[in-house]
């Protein structure tokens, strides 16, 4: 797999589990702008390498603005100034790659087609870049696992992957690859609570410098099960699909108000014959019940005005009239995941000592 990212504290802990597990190769990490600046994440993306002992593996930096040429760093991140929190890495001994992730994310996946899944992590800008560059690089991936969207849910506004380069998460969606989207309504159930965390407190110098203080950093507290480490749960899918649920889907992203359309009606997006989303009022809460067989989206199914959605916002079609462009993660099953992730950090935490 190549990892694209924007270190950032679960990326970290998506980056810990793809180091730890046996049945991974990791070509490269790229990185891009999103949870600190480009210049940040990368230098974060050199210091984890070091230190989960994956040395050897290409780190190169891409994009620290979205298509749209506005910068993708956000402000006050809940990652911290550093995007990692408390945690504290010794400064990596080798910098990074040359050129620029678009063009190694092309020639590594062009040289071993059918051999290497793409994990988008942060925002898709880099993904997005390769493949307008290359279309082909849809056919030479084995696959693209994206964590971004909602997909299970009435969407009400777009998580930050997708809120941070709407275009680029189109462009990746419309590029004729069938994207397994992981959306943050699923991922979000893998939460670290108290048991968890007391096992990642065991885990040696891993748990002690890394894995712990990733997870109890205050910015990333959320909700009584603790915080949630959505972007390990892509890559956990990949180790073994059977951590989540899928189901085929049709995915517009929407990247804009639609020039001809009112309040009430949603904006311009890309997918399969791209549409105006409608659905229930963007405004009100998510309905818990919507799921495999649904669609969610945002709009108005009632006629009543409702503001437009906004762009980065995803609408899903889980059973399509038109060709599907995705399959999206439905359902987590918290307890295989974390044996999953619990077993792969045990088995890394005894190798780094």
């Amino acid at each position: 797999m190549i990892i694209d990212c924007d270190p950032g504290l679960d990326d970290a802990l998506a980056l810990a589990l793809a180091c730890a597990a046996p049945e991974l190769e990791i070509v490269g990490i790229t990185t891009v702008a999103g949870n600190a600046t480009l210049e940040r994440t990368t230098a974060n993306a050199l210091r984890l390498r070091a230190f989960l002992g994956a040395g050897e593996t290409p780190v190169v930096p891409g994009s620290a603005d979205a298509l749209a040429g506005h910068g993708l760093a956000r402000e006050n991140s809940p990652h911290g100034p550093s995007g990692l929190g408390s945690v504290v890495l010794p400064e990596a001994p080798s910098p990074p790659a040359g050129g620029h992730a678009t063009a190694f994310l092309i020639e590594a996946v062009g040289a071993h087609p059918g051999e290497i899944t793409l994990v988008a992590l942060g925002p898709p800008t880099n993904i997005a870049l390769a493949v307008r560059a290359e279309p082909r690089l849809a056919e030479w991936a084995r696959g693209l696992v994206v964590l971004g969207g909602r997909h299970t849910r009435r969407a009400i506004a777009p998580d930050f992957n997708f809120a941070a380069d709407p275009e680029a998460a189109a462009v990746v969606f419309g590029a004729g690859w069938t994207v397994t989207a992981i959306g943050v309504d699923v991922a979000g159930q893998a939460r670290a609570g108290d048991a968890v965390v007391a096992e990642m407190r065991a885990l040696g110098r891993l748990g002690r410098e890394l894995l712990v203080p990733c997870v109890e950093f205050p910015g990333r507290a959320g909700g009584p099960g603790g915080p949630a480490v959505h972007d390990a749960c892509a890559v956990a899918c990949v180790i073994d699909p059977g951590v989540v649920t899928t189901a085929p889907a049709a995915v517009t992203v929407v990247t804009g108000p639609d020039p001809g359309s009112g309040p009430g009606h949603g904006g311009g997006g890309s997918g399969p014959d791209a549409r105006p989303a409608t659905g229930p009022d963007a405004r009100s809460d998510p309905d818990p019940g919507a799921g495999a067989g649904s669609s969610s989206g945002s709009g108005s199914g009632s006629g009543e005005a409702t503001a437009a959605p906004v762009p980065g916002t995803t609408v899903t079609d889980l059973r399509p009239e038109r060709p599907a462009n995705a399959v999206v993660a439905t359902a987590l099953d918290t307890d295989r995941f974390w044996e999953l992730t619990l077993s792969a950090y045990r088995r890394l935490a005894r190798r780094l000592g």
